[in-house]
């Protein structure tokens, strides 16, 4: 018998119409003789809503209590759920997470599971019973409440799925599938039939929402298939697995995925000596910022001009850190520019394709968008460029590597 966990974020249970219309899904899967895990995330709104009525309390909230009660938000998304498959006749059972036993640490508020004791839910499952999880939250050693940060839901799915060695993890949301870029900016963007865990991971970190990085990356890390599904529309969504096409005409590039959350910060003239980059990032990572893509330019005067970006909410806490070392170090200058974007293009293609850094340059460069830093990986290639280019851009690498639809 087929054993499939499924998800749904807020947006799928945001309402009792919409808990409703997922247990007509759910019913149905039933029906057809499948065995299922349903992890469902709280109604959209509810984590907010929630989380202003503590800091209405409390500025900083206590984490432990506050885990207790953003916890609450799945349970009623839980409940309703499972009273709505009742009302079709389909034997289900609601669990949280502390009664499925989804081990974590002691982290509240983003917390890391660490075991899932999967007995409970095997023996509702041998009883033909649709088990409904409460997704975001776990317990501690200690018995705490604790909640995955964010991201929880799919993680909590994905655990669940490795578990029980589930045949497939489907997240259902509210686009069809992983598109080759954004349709908001591109209208010929395409809904991709399949992608590897390692594009999925490099479309994740560059911007794209579809899905959580974490989850991903615990979804590869035990080969745990997931598709991308629509709540609201049937279709084939998207499956993302470990298996590489390995076709000949295999395509180079899978997306196009781009993040306007960058800015970056230039010190210029530092002294050219062994340690000077640590002296720079040393300061930057130990106030918990993180750092992306990093230039550095060394002249021929004993100096060098080091670059690097942060995530733009972190940029106020970094220029006070460069500031304090540019004098520091005896540098001449630094500055700071937020409004930047970074462009991404993605695919396990480019291992056995030469050319796609001259092709992404070439359609960069055909409409007049000049790059203001590189960075590469294996399956990646990143620019960093002025943000009010960025649509432009993405427009023209999608045309130039021929990811658009042909139907339009």
């Amino acid at each position: 018998m087929t054993l499939i966990v499924q998800k749904y974020g807020g947006t799928s249970v945001g309402s009792v119409e919409r808990i409703e219309a997922v247990a007509d899904r759910v019913a149905k899967h039933h029906n057809a003789g499948e065995q299922l895990v349903v992890v469902v995330s709280a109604m959209s709104g509810e984590t907010n809503r929630l989380l202003g009525l503590a800091t209405s309390i409390l500025d900083d909230p206590t984490p432990r209590e506050l885990d207790i009660m953003m916890s609450t938000g799945e349970q009623v998304s839980m409940a309703l759920l499972t009273m709505a498959l009742h009302k079709r006749g389909v034997g289900a059972v609601s669990l949280n997470g502390s009664q499925v036993r989804i081990l974590t640490d002691d982290s509240h508020t983003k917390a890391r599971i660490k075991d899932i004791d999967s007995r409970r839910i095997s023996s509702e499952l041998e009883s033909r019973h649709v088990v409904v999880v409460a997704g975001f939250q776990g317990v501690d050693e200690a018995g705490n409440v604790t909640t995955l940060g964010r991201g929880g839901s799919d993680t909590t799915a994905v655990a669940l799925a490795a578990a029980l060695k589930a045949d497939e993890c489907q997240i259902y949301t509210d686009v069809d599938g992983v598109y080759t870029t954004d349709p908001r900016v591109v209208d010929g963007a395409k809904r991709l039939e399949k992608i590897t865990f390692e594009e999925m991971l490099e479309m994740a970190s560059m911007g794209s929402k579809v899905l959580q990085l974490r989850s991903v990356e615990f979804a590869g890390k035990y080969n745990v298939p997931l598709r991308v599904l629509s709540s609201f529309d049937d279709g084939p969504g998207t499956l993302i697995t470990m298996d590489e096409d390995n076709e000949m005409e295999a395509p180079q590039i899978a997306g196009i995925a781009f993040n306007r959350d960058e800015a970056k910060l230039t010190v210029v003239g530092v002294p050219d000596t062994p340690g000077m980059a640590y002296e720079i990032l040393g300061p930057i990572g130990e106030a918990n910022i993180e750092v992306d893509v990093i230039l550095q330019n060394t002249g021929d005067c004993g100096k060098t001009d080091f670059t690097f970006t942060v995530a733009r909410n972190d940029l106020a806490a970094a220029e006070k850190i460069v500031a304090a070392q540019t004098e520091r170090l005896g540098a001449v200058e630094w500055s700071s520019d937020s409004h930047i974007a970074k462009v991404s293009v993605v695919g396990v293609g480019m291992r056995s394709h030469a050319g796609v850094a001259a092709t992404m340059f070439r359609s960069l460069a055909d409409v007049g968008v000049n790059i203001l830093m590189i960075s590469t990986s294996e399956i990646k290639i990143s620019v960093i460029i002025y943000e009010k280019f960025l649509e432009l851009a993405v427009r023209a690498l999608h045309s130039g590597f021929g990811l658009d639809d042909e139907e339009d």
